[in-house]
């Protein structure tokens, strides 16, 4: 990302420079809207290859999609830089404090787009393949694994519904209880596995098995080992929550996680502070991530229209 340095006051601060805030600030720029974007370089799909699923950019890498709408962006005066945020304060309007150099910036108004975390299992082998053979979205990566010996890694009783979906791609999938019980599986959603042809395996998991870097299986505390060629998973979600707090935005909490209470466009309960992405729930996919951003840019245009 090219850095630039003009003057210290903005209109929009977006801070975070994947799809939801380089959208947001495509939007700005295209409006004449006098924006800068913070980006900490930390996009949650880089582990992966190729990102599928988003009209036109089906395939496409997730580093050149974004190198792309940074390009686009820049083209529309928007200024870009590659830094961290550690502070924001209000007021009559926002200091924004940057981790390099403790330098602040000012803005009318906020996108918060910092996204979250994925938090994988402790089991050797997940972290050093999640993106490859390792998956956690059968939308984003399921056609490209189809038909393989799938295994499935149970981090709660809810892993169950993650088997019955997957085996939409794969009719060979094994749904590994790992460290649940096996009394923790009901009764209904053993019948549905059953039906759906899903083999469930009890016990720990102790590994995954490679051969020359690609998946080759699952193996058990006890030693057995199970051919898999492709594992998904389950990540506990992390939100970035930390600048909503700091701001006194109102949280909620989820089954996957706490995030900001927001309208319909992304505004906060904080006026002045929109959010879009990841940072407003686990299951923003990159093409719902830039529409959110688009969302949240065209209400800041009026706002300040009719402000």
């Amino acid at each position: 990302m090219t850095e630039q340095h003009g003057s210290e006051s903005y209109e929009v601060v977006v801070v975070g420079g994947g799809a939801a805030g380089l959208s947001a600030a495509l939007v700005l720029g295209r409006a004449r809207v006098r924006a800068l974007v913070i980006d900490a370089a930390e996009p949650r799909n880089a582990p992966a290859a190729h990102m599928q699923g988003y009209l036109s950019r089906d395939g496409m890498s997730p580093a050149e999609f974004l190198a792309v709408g940074r390009a686009e962006v820049a083209g529309y005066g928007v200024e870009l830089v590659d830094d961290r945020v550690v502070d924001v304060a209000g007021g009559e309007d926002f200091t924004v404090t940057l981790a390099s150099d403790g330098r602040t910036v000012r803005a009318r108004r906020l996108v918060v787009a910092t996204g979250l975390r994925d938090e994988l299992p402790a089991v050797p082998g997940v972290a050093e393949h999640f993106g490859r053979d390792v998956l956690h979205c059968p939308f984003c990566h399921g056609w490209e694994v189809r038909d393989r010996a799938f295994g499935v890694l149970a981090s709660t009783p809810a892993s169950v519904h993650q088997a019955l979906l997957v085996a939409r791609w794969s009719k060979d999938v094994t749904l590994f209880l790992h460290t649940v019980r096996e009394e923790e599986v009901a009764d209904e959603d053993r019948r549905r596995l059953g039906r759906a042809g899903v083999t469930v395996v009890p016990g720990e998991v102790e590994s995954l098995t490679t051969d020359a870097d690609r998946l080759t299986g699952v193996r058990l505390t006890n030693g057995t080992t199970y051919p898999r060629e492709t594992v998904f998973v389950a990540p506990r979600p992390v939100p970035r929550n930390a600048l909503f707090e700091t701001l006194g935005a109102e949280l909620t909490e989820t089954p996957f996680g706490t995030y900001p209470k927001v309208d319909a466009t992304g505004l906060t309960t904080v006026p002045g502070v929109w959010a879009a992405g990841n940072a407003i729930g686990f299951g923003e996919q990159v093409i719902h991530a830039a529409s959110g951003g688009y969302r949240a840019a065209t209400a800041i245009v009026s706002d300040l229209v009719f402000e």
